[in-house]
């Protein structure tokens, strides 16, 4: 069960790379393209040890990650140098509001005290009113002794009054300026307040944008760090691994031969037709297409290894059928095939035709019994070398394999 999750792992790894393709792409070649990765990963992975498979899903997982994780390293780099212009340009603002306020709050002052200058000539002239300055000065008016002394006493009086004004009129301004030097001084306190504020904003994106920076960085060294492990995995498991390829060839020809030997032993209708768009024999199983018939080259491990047969994914437990009518002969564990039954169904251009199922759950016929197209033989298992539950269904003519697909109907169902 821990190899089929892995395997599952990796054909999690396989769909997001097949999914990740431009929107306008075409969905069939999405299909195709995922398939053509799925054949390749189920035929790479059945020839494989355990820790193989475990290194071929983590290679395979690494690679898959790599592309987006050097992505993210860009694109958070990008936003690490933007977040740090940002920085700089927050920094000047903050320098330029500061400098306002500096500004502001000397004017603020300097109104102030002009405030209070003029405070103060307000309080002299109410100390000299008090002080019966005013009085004094009417009545020198009141008793000069000639015209001319009058009207310049007179022209005094216009002087003195013009001169309270002026200083009332100053405090009146005065004031006026410190409001609105207030003002000022509030409106540039703000907007310091708000350059400090954004300046911090500012220095926490650009440390959060760093800090996801690092994390891409560290997530594309942890993908490097997987791959090489996977591929030391792989170069230490390459013996066993080429052992079972040589151990699954061995038994394919060992196949081989016994149904050349049941050659002289014909059975079912010697005279099977050559196969049409149709297809000749029935579907064995329902379920979908995981692993096609052909050679694969394995990229760890750098070897050919012909996957024999069609894999058919489906439940485990779920019935098998004969493709025809024929004679089982052979009917049992076949090594990497696991619980394996090959029917003859009789001659094919003066050679045997034969099918074959592997790794079943169970075997439910017996060399020697006659079947028919579609009676019940076995049930769908995961023995032998497999990655999870599915048919391994074969078309062998002379003993040796050939694709199956051009057997069946075209829709494989």
């Amino acid at each position: 069960m821990g190899v089929y999750r892995r395997f599952i792992s990796l054909v999690a790894v396989l769909l997001s790379l097949a999914l990740a393709v431009p929107a306008n792409a075409d969905p069939n070649d999405d299909k195709a393209r995922l398939d053509k990765q799925l054949d390749a990963a189920s035929a790479h992975l059945e020839a494989a040890t355990e820790r193989a498979q475990q290194a071929a899903a983590d290679y395979a997982a690494a690679v898959a990650g790599l592309p987006a994780a050097q992505s993210a390293v860009a694109e958070a780099e990008g936003r690490v140098a933007a977040a740090e212009v940002n920085v700089r340009e927050a920094g000047r603002q903050v320098d330029a509001a500061r400098t306002v306020r500096h500004d502001a709050d000397r004017r603020y002052v300097e109104a102030g005290a002009g405030v209070a200058r003029a405070r103060e000539e307000v309080g002299k002239l109410a100390a000299t009113t008090y002080k019966g300055g005013d009085m004094l000065l009417l009545d020198s008016i009141v008793t000069s002794g000639s015209p001319e002394v009058f009207a310049q006493r007179m022209g005094y009086l216009d002087h003195v009054a013009a001169h309270r004004r002026s200083v009332l009129d100053g405090l009146v301004a005065a004031r006026a300026v410190l409001r609105q030097e207030q003002a000022a001084t509030a409106a540039a306190h703000r907007r310091a307040e708000e350059a400090e504020s954004a300046a911090r904003d500012a220095l926490t994106r650009s440390q959060a944008a760093a800090d996801e920076a690092n994390r891409a960085r560290d997530r594309v060294q942890q993908l490097v760090d997987q791959r090489q492990a996977a591929l030391d995995v792989a170069n230490a498991e390459r013996g066993a691994v080429l052992a079972k390829v040589e151990e699954l060839k061995a038994e394919s020809a060992r196949v081989e031969q016994e149904l050349r030997d049941a050659e002289n032993r014909p059975s079912g209708d010697p005279r099977v037709p050559v196969p049409s768009g149709g297809g000749f024999f029935g579907m064995p199983v329902a379920g979908r297409k995981s692993s096609s018939f052909g050679m694969r080259f394995h990229p760890l491990f750098h070897s050919w290894i012909l996957h024999s047969g069609l894999d058919i994914g489906a439940g485990s437990g779920q019935s098998i059928l004969a493709a025809a009518d024929g004679q089982v002969v052979k009917a049992g564990w076949s090594g990497g095939y696991g619980n394996y039954t090959c029917i003859a169904h009789g001659q094919y251009q003066g050679k045997g035709i034969a099918t074959c199922y592997g790794h079943q759950s169970a075997i439910l016929v017996q060399a020697g019994q006659q079947v028919r197209r579609g009676q019940l033989i076995g049930r769908v298992g995961s023995t032998g070398n497999s990655t999870g539950p599915h048919l391994h269904f074969e078309v062998r003519i002379g003993g040796s394999p050939v694709d199956p697909e051009k057997w069946l109907p075209g829709c494989l169902c």
